[in-house]
């Protein structure tokens, strides 16, 4: 028997198209849960923000042989060693998400990024994710 994983994913976007995060907020996961746990936490989470049209957050599934969790992880570094981030600046991590959904998400970051040396982001396996490394402590 297949058994479903389920996250609720979302936050605060920049504008109603809700296909990029506001500037200094981050995609939000929350899970896994089970399919009424996950229902559950949304319908906490979102009567929090009711009043907040940018804030949108969905109920996202893979099932057990389809659960490849990846992550977008980065942001903008003290230098171009890529080892520590710049002063004041947090690590940036987005996700959960399926491999083809983190690249989109990559290249949408990387697009709006292009200008910037020292910004760098990377799509990063769950399990080959080292907060630590990628975060310079």
């Amino acid at each position: 028997m297949t058994r479903k994983t389920h996250y609720v994913v979302g936050g605060e976007y920049a504008d109603t198209g809700f296909t990029a995060i506001a500037h200094g907020k981050v995609l939000e996961s929350h899970g896994p849960f089970g399919e009424k746990e996950a229902y559950d936490y949304w319908r906490t989470i979102t009567g929090r923000t009711v009043d907040n049209a940018l804030v949108r957050y969905t109920i996202q599934d893979e099932t057990d042989a389809e659960l490849a969790v990846w992550y977008v992880v980065g942001g903008e570094f003290a230098d171009s060693s890529f080892t520590r981030m710049a002063e004041g600046r947090p690590l940036e991590i987005y996700g959960p998400f399926s491999r083809q959904d983190a690249m989109n998400r990559w290249r949408a970051i990387t697009g709006r990024t292009v200008d910037n040396a020292l910004a760098r982001y990377t799509v990063e396996h769950q399990g080959e994710m080292d907060l630590r490394r990628l975060a310079g402590g």
